[in-house]
């Protein structure tokens, strides 16, 4: 049953005053690079610059990783004029063509001029919809499903004009859209907040650390392996993936994927070891440091249960009593800061115990002076794991605003 004040229509259920339309109706001009001119003719009149020139030649990477625009490619005048059907002014809609389909950006000009790259269709719009509102739309879980449906590539993806077309979007009035996107806009602000203070805190945490941890000269500094001993976790292969995978009734089971970066004091994992396949795993105690040694290396934890731990970690069996251990911890993720571009392998990297056992580790004599350098890097980590939590809830609640505002159930006009 539809309660009242709503219809069924083909996107679903949605407010009576609200109508459903193609992007095609929205539309006064979809075009892209490709309709400036053949490939040859391109060729020879296009020139792109790594440093300013008179217009700025976005691509998608740029927006999609917001990229600098000291960073970024430009054209020179001719160039410009020669891409005329592409010129970019600001408020435009942009989707990726190729590739991840599904990515969508609201062009924001950033520069005097603009023009479009490869790889990008360009949507200018009619007064009937608000860019804002349409851009929040097709980043929303259901104008997400749509782009992803129409995805006409297997390994590399591809949207058509036409399908683009006719996708359908529910439009309510023009000052309902304004609405929306405006509160939409607000929580992305708060999202990007987040982000900037915590992109700014860990390199406050990153300075800290070198400060903090580079040797004074009454500090001792040894060989790794003269201050630790330590061994390789194991995988329970013999017994098959289905006896041990994902066991809930068996101990936690920690891979080089759950020991996250800036995470260093606590481990999280849903994989488990089966009873039988414990008796060929190697089991770590709470309290254990593990150090990540192939693929992500570098990565260092300290586990927060017993488990039992892949052999793509090494496990800290005994560090010298004249260490704090959170001191430990920290020295060794700052000493592969400094070594991991050593370590061999492509894309794959692998540091070995015998190579690891030869890296300096520097640190105070005095047991206080290493827990007081310990407690200020674990404060820091403490406020950007707090900081991280509330981005988490922030994301949550912006989402949820999407599945409220863009289907029309809560109302804000």
């Amino acid at each position: 049953m539809v309660k009242q004040g709503y219809k069924q229509t083909e996107i679903g259920v949605i407010p009576e005053d609200w109508e459903v339309y193609t992007v095609r109706d929205l539309i006064t001009l979809l075009t892209d690079y490709d309709a400036n001119g053949s490939f040859s003719s391109v060729a020879e009149n296009v020139k792109s610059y790594n440093y300013p020139e008179y217009a700025w030649y976005v691509r998608s990477t740029d927006l999609e990783n917001k990229t600098d625009l000291s960073n970024v490619k430009y054209v020179d005048k001719p160039s410009y004029d020669f891409l005329k059907k592409t010129s970019l002014f600001g408020g435009e809609l942009l989707f990726l063509k190729r590739g991840d389909i599904g990515n969508v950006y609201l062009f924001e000009m950033k520069t005097n001029r603009a023009t479009l790259a490869p790889n990008l269709y360009l949507l200018k719009l009619n007064d009937i919809s608000s860019s804002k509102y349409l851009y929040q739309y097709f980043i929303s879980e259901n104008g997400q499903k749509q782009l992803k449906s129409k995805n006409a590539g297997s390994t590399l993806g591809a949207l058509y004009k036409d399908d683009v077309k006719a996708m359908l979007v529910p439009l309510p009035p023009l000052a309902e859209q304004e609405a929306i996107a405006a509160a939409l806009s607000d929580a992305d602000a708060w999202v990007e907040s987040l982000e900037q203070l915590i992109a700014k805190k860990r390199l406050i945490k990153q300075g800290a650390m070198q400060t903090l941890l580079t040797p004074k000269d009454d500090w001792e500094v040894k060989k790794l392996g003269e201050v630790a001993s330590y061994r390789r976790g194991s995988f329970p292969q013999p017994y098959g993936l289905d006896k041990w995978y994902d066991d809930t009734n068996g101990m936690p089971f920690i891979q080089v994927f759950d020991v996250a970066k800036n995470r260093k004091l606590k481990i999280d994992t849903k994989r488990k070891v089966s009873e039988l396949a414990q008796p060929m795993s190697v089991f770590v105690p709470k309290g254990t440091i593990v150090l990540t040694i192939q693929g992500s290396i570098g990565r260092i934890a300290l586990t927060q249960y017993d488990a039992y731990c892949d052999r793509t970690l090494l496990i800290f069996e005994k560090i010298d009593s004249s260490l704090y251990k959170f001191y430990f911890l920290l020295a060794v993720e700052q000493i592969f800061e400094i070594e991991k571009e050593k370590a061999p392998g492509g894309t794959i990297k692998t540091i070995t115990k015998e190579a690891l056992s030869d890296f300096k580790i520097t640190y105070p004599k005095s047991l206080s002076e290493q827990e007081r350098i310990a407690r200020i890097l674990s404060d820091m980590d403490a406020e950007l794991e707090a900081l991280e939590q509330q981005l988490a809830k922030a994301r949550q609640i912006k989402q949820g605003m999407m599945q409220e505002l863009l289907t029309g159930r809560t109302r804000l006009v």
